[in-house]
């Protein structure tokens, strides 16, 4: 696909909204039917540009009242490889998210907990623990906005060579 035009950018979107959608929904609300819609669904996959839908689950219904980020400094560099970290902090089912970062620290964690104890033991016994870790910032979720991503900001096509 040489240029992602006005149409792929409103099915972008409304996917972005609610990604459970039917093509068949999709293409009545965009004024297209549902093969129509489904193969450009299916060439947006095909590209890179879908990558695949996701569920979001409300935490704090499922007993997770408390999220923290986690800005971690290893103290070993280069005696603990940054695959022996990745691999043990991504074993930790409470750490949500690992991103490796350029700056004051190495890696930031997105951290979800019962309450503040279970972060405690969380911290202690498991990121504490981890191979390599020195420095560790905590700052704990207070609120959190849904933004509407990168398609907000678009206001023409897109050219994905460019």
């Amino acid at each position: 696909m040489s240029a992602y035009d006005d149409i792929d950018l409103a099915l972008l979107r409304a996917l972005s909204e609610d990604a459970s959608q039917s093509a068949g929904a999709l293409g009545r609300a965009l004024g297209m039917s549902q093969p129509a819609t489904w193969r450009r669904i299916k060439r947006l996959q095909d590209s890179g540009v879908l990558r695949g839908r996701r569920l979001d689950l409300n935490r704090e219904k499922l007993g997770f009242g408390v999220t923290v980020f986690l800005g971690i400094k290893l103290g070993t560099k280069g005696r603990v490889s940054l695959e022996d970290f990745e691999r043990a902090v991504s074993a930790i089912p409470e750490v949500q998210s690992v991103e490796h970062v350029l700056g004051l620290y190495d890696y930031r964690l997105r951290v979800v907990a019962r309450d503040i104890a279970d972060f405690e033991r969380v911290l202690r016994r498991r990121v504490m623990t981890l191979p390599g870790v020195g420095n560790v910032e905590a700052n704990v979720m207070l609120s959190e906005e849904r933004r509407p991503g990168p398609l907000g900001a678009i206001s023409a096509p897109l050219d994905p060579s460019a």
